[in-house]
């Protein structure tokens, strides 16, 4: 076509027309104007062309029903001439913002109108497409931010002197994306990225004028200028947002700031994002020395093997089908969904970025002109670039059928077979079903070369789709992926993993932190969706993740145990305690390190022994504190792990964390009693810790408090050799001391609950007791209750063996002296009806006050071995022990044992597992499903509502069994 043809007479038509669509009435509003006006010989020969146009869009039927001189201008001239024109007219506009506001509206509806006729109509390529939005685009942004600098200057914020080619001195904005490529869609929003030198913009700003703001409120003028829709429309969206971190820095940044940014914590993404940047408006001199100083970053002479694996990443979050599943052309995202253009323009970005540092003709930031490069760089089959190359134009060219139906901001086929047969008419085709089956031809055929690009490479995507978190906002395609896997908000975890990808955590700070959590990322997405309660699973593991001090080690193990990190991750979504301990002392997780963590907890891994040793060998109180501690915190959490997994029985379990807190008091015993001689001096004596409780019967959950007593022995008169304190204010010191260093919170945490009323006189009487004193009282003073917490009293420290020997026999001769059956029978029973009635169960999942309940099974064990021992009956602190030992002698009927053995079992592994994962007062029924089928599996069954058929099942039995063995009829219960 000669460039002095006139449009009209090169126009052909794009397609079929399509009936009912208005179209007559709009080409006899323009066959009215043009016989008023004396065009009608040009409308004739435009009319075939018009005709498919106006029938099918619905936006460029209003312009020309609306504008009839301006088609007429429009076909009246050669296109060439005619854009020229419209440029022109855009860059001579002058005064401030009110004044080209409107003009600007009204150029762009003439741009817009022959674009699309010369596009429509044969007479432009996909390059000239795009090239004239792009143009017209520069244009309107240079006239917009001169008219701000007008505005400013005749404010008196502005001192520099009018300058049409640099408006503000020290601020410029490079085009960025599409705009920048020069490669614009007719509803692209342009990516505009501001910067500015402070010092040059500070020596042309008026006094009192502060460099940063003025950049931000100059900036926000521009973009509200362009973007504020009024009566005649918009020009275009300006998006700010492509600047570095843009979630917390200004709308403008420093070019240093900017500089540093990209330097440290710079993504790959951002690379490829400054693969098409250019300047386009503001102080040309300043821009062009901003990205030259970005080359290094852009492009890397040298990459690493991870750098390389990172950059391979941008295109791995994209899902590749599989070949036979086919695509749908309704709802199609000819830009993101599958097979669409973001996936040929990452086709040829992450290998300009791998290769573009050592071959600078890589560098092009147009999509076409990068794949012709690699070709001739002998990095690309030049048949599959054609291949590509054709596939981008005729994608290209769908996308601008979509957006002028009706000017919107779309890149996705209708769903509606009457619109998506409008975009079909414009792109030629009469027949919908054969449109929609070359459309998923299309698409699949890209995806399947795309998934050709670094196809050895692990996927970053998921089963459930892509996931994508380069840029700057949420990706469509990876919102619904998100969905799927069962996230609730899904815009939330994708701006929190984004966030992460951006360096704003200390896991995540360094290069190396961030091209790990490429990897990691959609791993721990999975890995949460796995659980069943994804909400909870991620919510718990991003406070545990920004809580790192650094996250490369710790990434990188879960990348290569993928077992263990989905053991983590269930653990995190099952259990809120564990994910405390974890979120608040990540440290915990070194245990996971140690090569004896999941050795079997009915081993003897030598921890115990440690424990102790450090605690007698510290250097000072506070230090074995700190040791005990670190110790606990890791031991505590291996066994509340392998309870959750189900490796550990509950049984064991109880054990396992009785032991630990053995260990923990007979460590912190001797750094008190060391403390203690430190302060007051030694004392001629001896000591014993003796642990009460489920400590004494070694039935702990990890929640438990711990139930102690302190026995000394001294000579009355004795005197500490420092400060002559009394064996009674001595020991008494040690037991406070012993308290603090178990219950008192330290840089390391804190450790555990001590409670010492059960010792003789309770609250009343002193912290330690002599043990003539405990022997008197358990002669002449103790309450039935005291005999029934005797029971399960095991001396667990002393610091002379013999003596430990003596206060267990103590113990012993109180528990087998005389008693009266009946009385301390109903004096059992009494006790249980005060709990029942002053201490409700709060529901089902009470294991230990309901009836039927482990007060019960205990109870029965505890009163049965109190009225047998004086005639030398079993004495044992294991309730289940305890009874077995009791139907052994005959002193209860099996039948009664064996039921309230299987209760207390049954209701001591719930307890264990309910208290280990979610703590005190615990409701399963709002736990995720995972867990409800965990504690399912102690009772032998599959679900939570057989499993609490059986609770009330069994409870019923064991209550009975109860009443049989303890309950008397003058009871009353």
């Amino acid at each position: 076509m000669s460039d002095v043809t006139v449009l009209a007479e090169c126009l052909r038509p794009c397609g079929p027309v399509l009936e009912g669509h208005g179209a007559s009435a709009t080409l006899e509003v323009l066959r009215e104007a043009a016989q008023a006006d004396g065009w009608s010989a040009t409308l004739d020969q435009a009319r075939a062309a018009l005709h498919p146009v106006v029938a099918a869009s619905t936006y460029l039927s209003a312009l020309v029903r609306r504008w009839p001189d301006r088609l007429r201008v429009t076909l009246q001239a050669s296109p060439q001439a005619r854009l020229k024109a419209i440029l022109t007219e855009t860059r001579d506009l002058t005064g401030g913002a009110d004044d080209v506001r409107e003009p600007l509206r009204l150029l762009k509806a003439e741009l817009h109108l022959l674009t699309a006729l010369c596009d429509l109509g044969g007479v432009w390529n996909l390059t000239q497409v795009t090239a004239a939005l792009s143009d017209f685009a520069d244009a309107s942004l240079r006239t917009g931010f001169a008219a701000v600098a007008h505005d400013n200057r005749a404010l008196g914020r502005l001192i520099a002197p009018a300058d049409p080619d640099n408006p503000i001195p020290g601020l410029f904005g490079l085009a960025m994306g599409k705009h920048g490529a020069r490669e614009l869609n007719y509803s692209s929003d342009i990516d505009v990225t501001f910067f500015h030198e402070r010092e040059v913009l500070q020596a042309v700003l008026a006094e009192r004028q502060e460099a940063q703001s003025f950049a931000d409120r100059a900036a926000g003028a521009v973009a509200r200028l362009l973007s504020d829709r009024t009566g005649e429309g918009y020009v275009f969206r300006v998006d700010l947002r492509l600047r570095p971190d843009p979630s917390s820095t200004p709308p403008v940044v420093s070019a240093q700031a900017a500089l540093n940014y990209y330097e440290t914590v710079g993504q790959n993404w951002e690379r490829a994002a400054f693969i098409k940047a250019r300047p386009v408006v503001g102080d040309e001199v300043q821009a062009r020395a901003f990205l030259k100083a970005l080359v290094p970053f852009v492009w890397r002479r040298s990459l690493d093997f991870a750098a390389v694996s990172d950059v391979h990443s941008i295109k791995r979050q994209i899902h590749v089908h599989k070949a036979d599943d086919r695509p749908t052309a309704a709802g199609a995202d000819l830009k993101l969904g599958r097979g669409g253009i973001r996936e040929i323009e990452f086709f040829a970005q992450t290998q300009q970025l791998i290769l573009g540092g050592r071959d600078p003709s890589l560098r092009s930031p147009r999509t076409l002109d990068a794949l012709s490069a690699l070709v001739a760089a002998g990095h690309v089959d030049q048949g599959v670039a054609a291949e590509l190359s054709a596939d981008y134009e005729q994608l290209r060219a769908l996308e601008h059928r979509v957006q002028v139906l009706e000017d919107e901001q779309t890149h996705t086929l209708p769903l509606e077979p009457d619109r998506r047969r409008c975009v079909a008419a414009l792109a030629g085709e009469s027949d919908l079903a054969t449109f929609d089956r070359e459309v998923e031809d299309l698409t699949s055929r890209v995806n399947v070369r795309y998934g050709e690009l670094f196809a050895e490479d692990e996927a970053l995507s998921s089963e459930f789709g892509s996931l994508v978190f380069t840029g700057v906002e949420n990706d469509p395609e990876t919102l619904r992926t998100l969905s799927r896997m069962g996230f609730s908000e899904p815009d939330q975890v994708a701006a929190t993993i984004r966030g992460w990808h951006h360096g704003r955590i200390l896991a995540t700070r360094s290069a190396r932190g961030r091209e790990v959590f490429t990897r990691f990322g959609p791993r721990l997405l999975e890995a949460c969706a796995a659980t069943g309660a994804p909400d909870a699973a991620f919510r718990r593991f991003a406070r545990f993740f920004e809580g790192l001090r650094a996250g490369v080690q710790v990434q990188s193990l879960f990348l290569a145990q993928p077992r263990l990190f989905r053991l983590i991750v269930d653990t995190l979504a099952y259990s809120p305690r564990l994910a405390e301990v974890l979120s608040h002392r990540a440290a915990a997780l070194d245990a996971i390190m140690d090569q004896d963590f999941f050795l079997s907890i009915e081993a003897d891994s030598g921890i115990v022994g440690q424990i102790e040793a450090e605690g007698r060998d510290a250097t000072d109180y506070e230090a074995a504190m700190n040791a005990v501690r670190r110790h606990h915190r890791e031991q505590d959490f291996r066994i509340s792990l392998q309870l959750l997994s189900g490796v550990a029985d509950p049984a064991r379990a109880g054990e396992a964390f009785s032991d630990l807190a053995q260990a923990c008091v007979r460590a912190l015993a001797f750094a008190s009693l060391a403390e203690v001689e430190r302060l007051g001096g030694r004392m001629a004596g001896r000591v014993a810790v003796v642990a009460l409780g489920k400590l004494g019967s070694r039935e702990m959950s990890g929640a438990s408090d711990l139930d102690l007593m302190t026995v000394f022995a001294a000579d009355p008169d004795a005197e500490s050799d420092l400060k002559g304190w009394s064996p009674d204010r001595w020991y008494g010191r040690f037991t406070q001391r012993l308290i603090a260093a178990l219950s008192a919170p330290t840089a390391e945490g804190g450790l555990y609950e001590v409670d010492m009323r059960l010792r003789p006189s309770g609250a009343a009487g002193p912290v330690a007791v002599s043990l003539r004193a405990f022997e008197d009282y358990y002669a002449r003073d103790a309450d039935t209750w005291e005999y029934q917490a005797l029971t399960r009293a095991r001396v667990i420290w002393s610091n002379d063996a013999g003596f430990q020997d003596q206060v267990t026999t103590a113990i012993e001769a109180a528990l087998r002296r005389p008693r009266d059956r009946a009385a301390s029978l109903h004096d059992v029973s009494e006790m249980r009806a005060l709990m029942a009635r002053e201490h409700r169960p709060w529901s089902l999942w009470d294991m230990k006050r309901s009836a039927g309940g482990l007060i019960d099974c205990e109870f029965a064990a505890q009163a049965m071995q109190l009225v047998a021992a004086a005639d030398g009956g079993p004495l044992r602190p294991e309730t289940v022990p305890a009874l077995a030992a009791l139907a052994e002698a005959g002193l209860i009927p099996g039948e009664a044992s064996a039921v309230l053995a299987e209760a207390w079992t049954l209701q001591q592994g719930l307890a264990q597992l309910l208290r280990s994962s979610l703590g005190k007062r615990s409701d399963p029924t709002l736990e995720p499903t995972g867990f409800q089928q965990r504690l399912a599996r102690i009772g032998g069954v599959e679900t939570l509502e057989q499993l609490q058929g059986l609770v009330t099942e069994v409870r019923a039995r064991a209550h009975a069994a109860f009443r049989q063995l303890v309950v008397t009829p003058d009871d009353g219960i």
